[in-house]
């Protein structure tokens, strides 16, 4: 399995990033992509997340309002689009997946992880 994200980079509060995670190499049907973040001395949080099953989705409560993820199954990807961005979203975005579904949203209970991307918000 692989996962590779996209579309990181330096923005002013307020504005926007889509960021993207290209996934390939999944051998079960049934499988969770979620977005995490982790800022410099914080531990990783999830911030939102799909399930291919029924492309349900759930956010923390951080991005509900501002934060979309989705998919786009032809093209094995899964986007988040960020609105409204604060400096407080500054952070390393990780896109990871899971096969079944999370329990308790843990970056633990991940089995792959991308690489990482960088998202800086300036005041």
């Amino acid at each position: 399995v692989q996962l590779v994200e996209s579309g990181g980079g330096l923005v002013q509060a307020g504005g926007s990033l889509r960021l993207s995670c290209a996934h390939s190499g999944f051998i079960f049907d049934s499988w969770t992509i979620g977005w995490f973040r982790q800022a410099p001395g914080k531990a990783r949080e999830g911030v939102a997340r799909i399930e291919r099953r029924d492309g349900s989705t759930h956010y923390a409560d951080s991005a509900k309002g501002r934060f979309t993820i989705s998919r786009d199954n032809a093209k094995n990807t899964v986007y988040l689009q960020m609105n409204s961005l604060k400096p407080e979203d500054t952070a390393v975005y990780y896109c990871a997946a899971r096969g079944g579904v999370y329990g308790r949203w843990s970056p633990a209970e991940s089995d792959y992880w991308g690489q990482g991307t960088q998202v800086t918000v300036s005041s």
